[in-house]
């Protein structure tokens, strides 16, 4: 551990056994006095100060923040941050991976929060630890607090006298609740906000340093793998343990119940060893997926569901004269990860480690507490990035996985890493969706009437829940436990009807939300959750509205939005893009070209993200392919805008990958998927040229901005898709196949 976490009293108490207590998150859960303002952000859930932040005598700030760092930036960013609420040199700024009984718990880092909700707790913590160093500077000085400035954590009066952060600090100095006392710096004193400062964490990942969980090694270690079934809800009947245990470096096997675990020395002899079991292994099937996505479509529409309505009912003053009805449909997709899932567990006195990529530590603690049938406090999970998140992939599984085998290992280190056949039959999908659209337009060529209707499975079915065990491999265990209650994510957020509810000026609109609990297919948490199927649907219908009313695709949505900063977005893309209408398709050289324009402000509450997408269309093979993305921004002040166009390129790159290409395969029996092979993706051969400009807007505060151009990305591919062909598709993804399909038909 380092110095600055053993000197911290705030943090620790240390018992023999080893077991680690933080024992300021019992404060965090105090009800706070309803006389005073809310505390912002994340400052809500855990209001003491010094689970934020530790002043190190030495001249480090260690900062403790409960969002992890998985690609997007947000250590950089947080850092940032802190930097300058405390006026010092970023390279002071230790950040203290997330840690269960250590860090501040602040749920799942999803829903591109971080920086909107952690950063600002951070932002309010920083300026008051600064007002208290303050205070007591002023007075050990004589000298008003309104005639000190601080420079890199010195702090130095009018007259010459001086002292500082680290002569002044104590262990309970940050002892205390947020106050909202100490309010952050206007934007006109940043240093390094709005800084492209440079990530932390790419060093490593460009150089093969140790960046990941997968890159992990510890002395003694011993590497395990699981045997899984072939098909959801099969049970293992037998098999012949003694065959693998004589195999070479195999030192056991684990089961419990359905759950096998091989282990050995050495990686490459836990692969023998688990192609061995895989082929000894007896198992009962189940044969209850259904047959085919398609299947799956009809049935969910056969099924009520749990029905939520929004409904918005006026008086048009024209009526409507031209009806148009869309449905679409999206399959379920995979993360896809690079890297598949790896955990490492160690079992020691009594206290497992796990060393894992979830997001969310104290949900994962929560189920694996369930699990293994121990204390929380005897179960630390520490946040180690792993290669490919964006939602719930196998990162909170493998976790269980490790940590039942380190419990039959006590003393040993265990690495458990998931094979690719493993990560694409068994991680959690995003759902599969269904939109219907019904719009109206009046004489004039304005919406006059919207229906919007949808059905789909959870985005959600993360660990942490109340009843039940969200990590699948319990549900296999000799007592087997059963999953968590299906939900969904209430408005204005949202999950299955996430971006269903338009921003667009509709005098009359519907919108009903289907949320099916039936889940042969497991489904959970993909990047945007339903955003992006939703954005497709409603931005490829006012195309086709667009296209009905004789209308420039761009003036069309300009005509429905009364938002500003929407309209400045919108207006904006269309310019960097040099928006012609006139020039949306075109033929060449055997070609067809065209282009799309789609627009939506993430869950209606976060970035506001337009994109123009350019399509290059092999009319032989069917294939699409992205010449190039135009794409505008606000997401009020920006922290790190470097850091702020890579999500933007980022999301529209994996649009692309999901509109083109992405669809996962079964039968009544299994998963079909489990290679590149099958499951193809974009190739860096296929990546477009990406033109994104960002709006700053100081005055405004900072919302999440990583889910916020899937939707748009995917929508403007549409959209381009159909001015190139003169035809829509409206089943994802836009597939060779369908693309040619669609050309044939009359």
């Amino acid at each position: 551990m380092n110095a600055p976490l053993k000197n911290s009293r705030r943090l620790f108490l240390k018992h023999s056994t080893g077991l680690v207590i933080g024992f300021s998150s019992v404060p965090a859960l105090l009800a706070q006095n309803n006389t005073t303002p809310p505390l912002p952000g994340s400052l809500a859930g855990n209001p003491q100060i010094d689970s934020w932040l530790y002043i190190n005598p030495k001249g480090i700030v260690t900062v403790y923040s409960g969002k992890v760092e998985f690609g997007q930036g947000i250590t950089t960013a947080l850092k940032q941050i802190v930097a300058d609420e405390l006026d010092l040199d970023i390279n002071r700024i230790e950040m203290i991976p997330t840690t269960t009984g250590l860090s501040p718990n602040e749920g799942v880092t999803s829903g591109s929060q971080s920086v909107e909700f952690g950063g600002l707790a951070l932002r309010y913590a920083c300026a008051q630890a600064k007002g208290t160093l303050l205070e007591k500077a002023a007075t050990q000085l004589g000298v008003p607090q309104s005639e000190l400035r601080v420079s890199d954590g010195n702090i130095l009066a009018k007259s010459g006298q001086s002292t500082s952060y680290w002569s002044l600090t104590e262990d309970k100095l940050l002892n205390q609740r947020a106050n909202l006392k100490y309010k952050p710096k206007d934007a006109s004193a940043h240093h390094y906000i709005g800084i492209s400062v440079p990530r932390v964490d790419i060093p490593a990942k460009v150089s093969g340093g140790a960046a990941y969980v997968q890159d992990m090694r510890m002395h003694g270690m011993l590497h395990a793998r699981v045997v899984r079934p072939p098909a959801p809800r099969a049970q293992l009947l037998s098999i012949d343990e003694v065959k693998i245990k004589a195999l070479p470096g195999v030192v056991g096997l684990v089961r419990d119940g359905s759950f096998l675990a091989v282990v050995a020395k050495r990686e490459e002899q836990a692969i023998k060893a688990l192609d061995l079991a895989k082929s000894l292994a007896k198992w009962e099937l189940k044969n209850d997926l259904p047959a085919s996505y398609k299947d799956w479509y009809a049935s969910m529409k056969k099924i009520n569901g749990v029905v939520t309505e929004h409904a918005i009912k006026s008086n048009p003053s024209n009526p409507a004269v031209k009806t148009l009805v869309g449905e679409y449909t999206k399959p379920f997709i995979m993360h896809g990860s690079i890297g598949p899932s790896c955990a490492l567990a160690i079992m020691n006195q009594g206290v497992m480690k796990i060393y894992t990529h979830s997001q969310g530590m104290y949900p994962l603690q929560t189920d694996l507490v369930k699990a293994l049938g121990m204390p929380p406090e005897k179960i630390i999970c520490i946040h180690t990035e792993g290669s490919g998140m964006y939602g719930q992939s196998g990162a909170d599984d493998v976790a269980l996985d490790a940590a039942l085998v380190a419990r039959a290992f006590p003393e040993k280190p265990i690495r458990m890493h998931w094979t690719r056949e493993e990560e694409m039959k068994w991680e959690p999908f995003g759902s599969a969706m269904s939109m219907k659209v019904a719009a109206s337009l009046d004489q004039s060529g304005k919406i006059v009437d919207w229906q919007f209707e949808l059905w789909s499975n959870t985005h959600s079915t993360r660990p942490g829940a109340k009843t039940g065990n969200n990590l699948f491999t319990s549900w296999y265990l000799n007592d087997p436990q059963k999953p968590s209650p299906i939900t969904n994510i209430p408005l204005p957020g949202g999950g299955t009807h996430r971006n269903a509810i338009p921003l667009y000026n509709f005098p009359n609109q519907k919108v009903v939300n289907h949320l099916i609990e039936e889940m042969p297919i497991r489904a959970s948490a993909l990047r945007t959750l339903g955003a992006y199927a939703n954005v497709f649907a409603i931005e490829s219908m006012m195309d086709e509205l667009a296209k009905a009313a004789n209308t420039d695709p761009v003036e069309f949505r300009l005509k429905h939005m009364d938002n500003q900063r929407a309209r400045d977005v919108i207006t904006k893309t269309a310019l960097l893009a040099k928006w012609n209408p006139k020039q949306l398709s075109a033929k060449k050289n055997g070609k067809l070209y065209g282009r799309g324009f789609a627009f939506a402000q993430y869950k209606n509450l976060q970035v506001w993200n337009a994109a123009v997408a350019d399509v290059e269309i092999d009319p032989t093979t069917g294939k699409v392919r992205v010449t190039h993305f135009y794409s505008v921004a606000d997401a009020g002040l920006i922290i790190n805008p470097d850091g702020f166009k890579n999500q933007i390129e980022g999301g529209l790159i994996q649009a692309a990958s999901w509109t083109i290409f992405e669809e996962v395969q079964f039968d009544k029996t299994q998963i079909k998927n489990s290679s590149w092979g099958d499951y193809p993706i974009l190739r860096f051969e296929d990546v477009p040229e990406i033109e994104v400009e960002l709006i700053n807007r100081p005055s405004e505060k900072s919302v999440g901005v990583g889910e916020g151009s899937q939707g748009p990305g995917g929508a403007a591919i549409a959209n381009a898709v159909a001015a190139a062909t003169g035809k829509r598709v409206y089943d994802l993804p836009l597939s060779p196949t369908r693309i040619k399909n669609s050309l044939t038909k009359t």
